[in-house]
């Protein structure tokens, strides 16, 4: 499954985001998978695609993280596979 995961840096503040991520990687569970990601011009919200079996598979990713991040994940799909299923 897709999932788009909207960040709001706790703060308004990347800079620890950054220094944790330099120094510990993602921390992803093994059947996490990041696809791609985008920062908004004020670098206070990260716009991220990531694939998982399921919503709960994201959430020890998320724990690491909930200290300097407010997450809200919301199931997608791409364009192509929503209008074959139509």
């Amino acid at each position: 499954m897709l999932f788009m995961v909207i960040e709001r840096f706790r703060d308004r503040n990347p800079a620890p985001i950054g220094e944790r991520f330099r120094q510990k990687g993602r921390m992803m569970p093994d059947d996490v998978h990041y696809v791609a990601s985008w920062i908004d011009p004020a670098a206070a919200i990260c716009y991220q695609v990531m694939e998982a079996p399921s919503a709960a598979a994201m959430q020890p990713w998320i724990d690491q993280w909930q200290d300097l991040v407010e997450f809200e994940v919301i199931p997608v799909q791409t364009s192509h596979d929503y209008w074959a299923g139509r």
